[in-house]
């Protein structure tokens, strides 16, 4: 079955066609690093890694480029305010380098952790392509899109003749507002900041000297010029969250397109929000959930993917602790089969693991329907069957959900010598049907954070995930960022 993905562009499921035979170039929107990621931005990226699974899966070598925010993201995610990475090493007295790179870092343990694929990712720093950027603003400049005003170069919007056509964008009823910001200056309420000047009052420790002036890029144009570098003028994939669509995407596609006379992106992605109880997440709100608070509370992040990917990605979620906790149970359920290594007693119905391959082609190649795969492997899962068959199904499934099941199986079925003796002594108990004495030393098995599975005579102990967890928090805490 050829894989369909809905297309912001065109508000429809479309077939995916590569612009280069069996290579796709995919651009991920990444962290503007001045604070750690939260639950809800990581949901971006575990929705590039299951884009990219499920291209590799079909046999595409992707290039991916997840770009690194360093400079030039205002405060309110506009045209005025202050550059969030000064602002935080002014309010945290350090160094904005510091400040970047220690949250660059924090971000590429958090996609390590949620086992997402980077191997041959790109990870392009906006500081670091300050060149690319002014050449592509002067380019912008010769074909007469830009003007000059007090404090920067603005693209003009009027003279893009499809500006807003990303999610067709109701550019009559647009006005300025937090999102666009206040700026007198501005032709268009739409027009957006290229280069923007340093302020003689303000010290700023990113500014470069450009051909208008002492300054820094604006947000919008760091990603058209690394992707355009990396991933040629025009390519097939561009994802991101919802909230990108009104401004940021429709600015890049302008420029870009304004730039290089070609089509900017084939098929833009976008994925809805995480919500916290119903309502938004924000720093400003004081409801930051993250990867490593979870953690701390005994979640393990596969159990934070399983929550995203139980959810069609176009479909908002709202996190509560007690729906992340119940996530965590349903994977423990599909880990602990496979660690039992337990053959099924063969039923009428059974399926083969090519008929299993085919059903999880189709069922992905559905426009990503990842809640429709997670069924699909319960379902294979329940057949009978011997154990490694069962194996295999999670093999195949996990290199779409990337869930680490088998990984996991391995590391709950590792028990020190000390749970081990107890498990003796209650297999001891039991058989002199020592009851109160066998349910005493299950208790401390299970307080210790592990399962008893009895089964035909013969119990087995295994690791609970919040055990994993806690045992990942130690470690977390002794790796250097």
């Amino acid at each position: 079955m050829p894989l369909t993905l809905y297309n912001t562009l065109t508000k429809k499921k479309e077939l995916f066609r590569p612009l280069r035979g069996r290579i796709v170039g995919m651009y991920n929107c990444g962290p503007t690093v001045y604070d750690v990621a939260h639950i809800g931005n990581l949901r971006s990226y575990i929705f590039a890694d299951t884009i990219r699974r499920t291209l590799e899966y079909g046999g595409y070598s992707v290039r991916q480029v997840i770009n690194i925010t360093d400079v030039g993201h205002l405060t309110d995610n506009s045209d005025q305010g202050e550059d969030k990475i000064e602002e935080a090493a002014r309010r945290q007295g350090q160094r904005a380098k510091e400040i970047t790179r220690h949250y660059e870092d924090m971000f590429r343990q958090d996609l390590g952790l949620l086992g997402i694929k980077t191997a041959d990712t790109m990870f392009p720093r906006a500081s670091e392509h300050i060149p690319e950027q002014i050449a592509m603003i002067e380019t912008l400049e010769k074909k007469g899109y830009t003007y000059r005003t007090s404090d920067g170069v603005y693209f003009d919007t009027s003279k893009f003749r499809h500006y807003g056509k990303l999610g067709k964008i109701n550019l009559k009823g647009l006005e300025e507002g937090a999102r666009i910001g206040k700026n007198a200056e501005k032709k268009n309420p739409t027009d957006f900041a290229l280069w923007k000047f340093s302020r003689p009052d303000e010290k700023r420790e990113q500014e470069w000297l450009a051909p208008w002036g002492t300054g820094y890029p604006g947000w919008h144009i760091e990603c058209s010029a690394m992707a355009i570098k990396y991933l040629g003028e025009s390519f097939d994939i561009h994802t991101g969250g919802i909230d990108h669509i009104p401004v940021h995407h429709n600015n890049e596609i302008a420029q870009s397109e304004a730039a290089t006379g070609e089509k900017y992106v084939e098929m833009w992605l976008h994925h809805e929000f995480v919500n916290i109880h119903g309502g938004k997440i924000g720093k400003s709100l004081g409801n930051i959930v993250t990867l490593t608070s979870l953690i701390e509370s005994d979640i393990h992040p596969s159990s934070y993917r399983y929550f995203i990917l139980s959810a069609h990605y176009r479909t908002q979620l709202d996190f509560t602790f007690r729906a992340i906790e119940s996530a965590q149970h349903t994977l423990e359920k599909i880990i602990v089969q496979i660690a039992l290594k337990k053959d099924r007693p063969t039923g009428t119905r059974t399926m083969t693991v090519e008929e299993f391959k085919e059903k999880l082609i189709e069922t992905i190649h559905h426009d990503l329907d990842t809640p429709a795969v997670i069924a699909l492997l319960h379902e294979g899962l329940a057949l009978g069957g011997p154990y490694a068959l069962k194996e295999a199904f999670a093999a195949e499934a996990d290199a779409i959900l990337g869930l680490s099941i088998l990984n996991l199986a391995e590391e709950i079925a590792k028990i020190p010598k000390d749970i081990i003796d107890l498990c003796h002594l209650r297999d001891m108990a039991r058989k002199r049907e020592e009851w109160n004495a066998s349910d005493a030393l299950r208790i401390r098995i299970e307080e210790a954070g592990y399962g008893l599975y009895d089964s035909a005579g013969e119990t087995t102990v295994l690791k609970s995930m919040a055990l994993l967890s806690k045992e990942l928090d130690k470690k977390i805490n002794k790796m250097p960022l």
